[in-house]
């Protein structure tokens, strides 16, 4: 049980926690700090990476059960990007949405892209020809965890927005896309939960930990699915029920005191009301 140290990835993460604090500092001096509560929130996003990357969960997952494999990549697609998208808004973002490409890159935060770009990512990666390839090549695995976090984050972004998304996804649309992506996690689970035969070549040499088969090693991947799915998408659907409501009175009020529709649904929205 081995800690995995790879100095590309330390990098990456101490890269992004050092660009995050220098922005936060400078917000800071201009009398606009970030709340603690983001700060916080974007902190247990890295360390949850560097819990996923480095830490016992990659190599037990990598050399041995397939359930603690699984248990990493929720971790990094959706635990993860989850607490990141929480640590962003706009000011934040600001200095990277100068750059031109970035800008245009924001289409991928659409709902309508997002969502269908990481369920396909997701369920892509967990075919066994892809599976087993990323087990097998360094250069294919570090592919596939970079598309975990990056597309997990755009998904979680076109829900939470950090950045302003479009008019006519309000707080009643968020519902489905909720749903959507529980949905996407339910199947998958229930894939392996009722497996048959061991889909991936790699778990079929080596004995597993814990007295667990190489089936019911499977079976309990899609376990550590259906539990992490529950406690990352029940919230979040208490959240978007508990969002209509509130937008729905915002905007009741402004709309009584006189406001134009559009203005009063926006400013409901954003919690300018």
């Amino acid at each position: 049980m081995n800690w995995n140290f790879d100095p590309l990835e330390l990098s990456v993460l101490a890269l992004a926690g050092a660009l995050y604090w220098r922005r936060a500092r400078t917000l800071a001096r201009r009398g606009m700090p970030v709340p603690a509560p983001r700060l916080a929130a974007f902190t247990a996003g890295l360390l949850t990476l560097f819990a996923a990357l480095a830490s016992p969960i990659d190599t037990i997952g990598e050399e041995r059960l397939f359930s603690m494999h699984m248990f990493q990549h929720l971790l990094l697609g959706d635990v993860a990007a989850l607490l990141l998208v929480l640590g962003l808004d706009g000011r934040l973002l600001r200095p990277l949405l100068r750059f031109r490409l970035v800008h245009r890159l924001r289409l991928l935060a659409h709902p309508l892209v997002a969502l269908p770009l990481w369920a396909a990512n997701f369920v892509l990666w967990h075919l066994p020809v892809l599976f087993d390839a990323a087990l097998r090549h360094d250069a294919v695995h570090a592919l596939q965890h970079a598309l975990f976090v990056s597309l997990g984050m755009l998904m979680w972004a076109a829900l939470i927005e950090p950045l302003p998304g479009p008019a006519w996804f309000a707080a009643p649309w968020k519902i489905p896309y909720v749903l959507g992506m529980w949905l996407v996690m339910l199947v998958l689970s229930q894939v392996f939960i009722w497996s048959g035969h061991v889909y991936y070549v790699p778990y079929t040499h080596d004995p597993t930990l814990w007295g667990l088969g190489h089936l019911a090693d499977q079976k309990a991947g899609g376990g550590v699915m259906l539990v992490e799915s529950a406690f990352t998408m029940l919230p979040a659907l208490v959240w978007v029920l508990l969002l209509v409501l509130r937008e729905s009175e915002a905007r009741q009020r402004l709309l009584d005191a006189g406001v134009a529709p559009a203005t009063a649904a926006r400013a409901a929205r954003y919690g300018r009301a």
